[in-house]
């Protein structure tokens, strides 16, 4: 059977990392991916145990970090090849990124948060197709449950209205890539669904490409690949009979 990173042919690819290896500062690199392939408009879950590495994978994914070899390929960009801030201006315009910490303006309420990335990007508003940016962030507030706390600050709402709000804020603007770290962890089981319903119909409606990462293996058949990062990172493998002989995780 193929390697399940392998599978996208190059043609179709909206992710393609070869030879990538990341370290943080002048440490060991916890990053060290020979291939990983992924298709325009696929939806592929992301797991591993905490410490392999799915939220460093997601940030070389969204420029955010930089490798420190081989090549990072997004939609057909080499983003080696740009400077911090041109990585900035491609993020903005093509993708949407879910952070596990949310990162949402603390001094704008809700609705502001939502729309902020069409009012910063030509691009994202572009796609927006002549619709209201305000309409669309109420449109996506109300399939997320958060539609009468538009104009609420963001400081007052519970960590899952916040997490729904940064989810609304990734999905404006149709961007070709969503990049998502644990954004169910807050919700509950119903929220969950309706949640994972929204984030599939917007994917599709614009045939854009998801990598999902999540602890919660219960939601890997909603997708349509799964990947361990632990099966393509090296780094993980290496470690593997190292810490089963000293019998931590």
């Amino acid at each position: 059977m193929p390697n399940a990173a392998h599978q996208a042919p190059s043609e179709t690819r909206a992710v393609s990392l070869r030879n990538v290896q990341f370290a943080y500062g002048r440490n060991a690199p916890v990053l060290d991916i020979p291939e990983l392939h992924v298709a325009h408009g696929e939806h592929v879950f992301l797991h591993g145990p905490s410490g392999s590495g799915k939220t460093t994978l997601l940030g070389l994914l969204a420029g955010v970090l930089r490798a420190t070899q081989g090549e990072v390929r997004i939609l057909d960009t080499e983003l080696g090849a740009l400077s911090s801030s041109a990585r900035d201006r491609f993020r903005a315009a093509h993708l949407g990124y879910v952070f596990q910490m949310f990162n949402l303006i603390p001094y704008l309420p809700v609705r502001d948060n939502i729309t902020l990335p069409v009012r910063l990007s030509g691009a994202r508003r572009a796609r927006l197709n002549g619709k209201d940016a305000n309409a669309e962030a109420t449109r996506l507030a109300t399939g997320l449950e958060l539609e009468g706390l538009l104009d609420s600050p963001v400081t007052k709402l519970s960590v899952g209205q916040q997490q729904r709000v940064a989810v609304a804020r990734a999905l404006i603007g149709a961007p070709e890539l969503i990049v998502c770290d644990e954004p169910t962890s807050a919700l509950d089981a119903d929220r969950r669904d309706r949640f994972l319903e929204l984030l599939f119909a917007s994917c599709d409606a614009s045939a854009t490409t998801l990598v999902f990462v999540s602890h919660d293996l219960g939601l890997a058949p909603r997708f349509s690949r799964t990947i361990s990062l632990p099966t393509i990172n090296r780094m993980t493998a290496a470690q593997e009979p190292r810490i089963a002989a000293d019998g931590r995780a």
